[in-house]
């Protein structure tokens, strides 16, 4: 009698990390049905997906663009899909209880480092010197830190009025480094691990859903704008006025200037050459 026939090995599978926010939505609109086979795609949020991608969990990530700049030898661009602004970006604040000048300590949220690391650029360019960070955890008000200056970022910080009792002015982070730069900032980028294969199908996938979210952008406001407590005015604006999802010359010449921001502060380590590894 004939044996039972042999069990393949399991398929090597390319494991894909994006944002649980709603500026991811239009660049994974129909992201999981384009992707191959062998490809999967988990939601997280930005601080988790650096670590994930760090321990090599995930071999692609839209991962916060500090963490690119801080493992260049490791990581490399694989498309020009991106989250960026060039003015304001809405929700990504600073909560400030005493005026800027007078900061000392900026309470930091759990879910995000690129958005610290603005803070601190943009801080110590005006006032001369970096605040010393207290992390606040997922779950909590900005109103129970008890730093002079809180980050927000996500739907939160797109209600700033909330907080009006108790902050006496915020910052866009987006709007305060197009006044200081004139240039645009990417918050976020896909990135790929050195070691880990990214097919040009998959990188097509990525590119194409992009694409296809900006083209049904009022199919994504009707799924979203009341899950993120926006009327779909404000959901349709955020999407389509202060976002952008394309990373050409001018942001990455905006990249560029803040990895050299990031270095002079010791954030990020020195490299030759900030923004030249690239998908070719």
């Amino acid at each position: 009698m004939t044996g039972a026939p042999t069990a393949a090995g399991p398929v090597a599978s390319t494991r894909i990390g994006a944002v649980a926010y709603l500026n991811t939505k239009p660049l994974i609109y129909d992201l999981s049905e384009r992707l191959e086979e062998t490809c999967s795609l988990e939601l997280e949020l930005p601080s988790r997906l650096a670590d994930r991608m760090h321990r090599g969990q995930l071999d692609i990530a839209l991962l916060p663009i500090v963490e690119y700049l801080r493992h260049r030898d490791s990581y490399r661009r694989i498309s020009n899909v991106g989250i960026a602004c060039r003015g304001p970006v809405w929700s990504v604040r600073i909560l400030f209880r005493v005026p800027p000048e007078k900061a000392r300590t900026l309470g930091t949220d759990e879910g995000s480092r690129t958005s610290v690391a603005l803070s601190q650029v943009l801080l110590a360019s005006r006032y001369g010197n970096l605040l010393d960070e207290i992390p606040f955890p997922l779950g909590t008000e900005p109103t129970d830190c008890p730093a002079d200056a809180v980050l927000i970022i996500g739907d939160r910080a797109m209600n700033p009025e909330r907080f009006a009792n108790d902050f006496i002015c915020d910052w866009d982070l987006g709007l305060e480094w197009f006044r200081e730069t004139g240039l645009p900032f990417i918050f976020a980028m896909w990135i790929a691990r050195n070691d880990s294969f990214g097919s040009q199908e998959t990188i097509d996938a990525l590119e194409s859903s992009r694409d296809q979210g900006l083209l049904h952008v009022e199919q994504l406001v009707e799924r979203h704008s009341a899950q993120y407590g926006l009327s779909p005015e404000a959901c349709r604006e955020y999407l389509t006025h202060y976002l952008r999802f394309q990373v050409g010359e001018t942001e990455l010449a905006g990249l560029e200037e803040f990895a050299s921001r990031c270095e002079k502060l010791g954030l990020v380590p020195r490299h030759t050459h900030p923004t030249k590894v690239d998908k070719e």
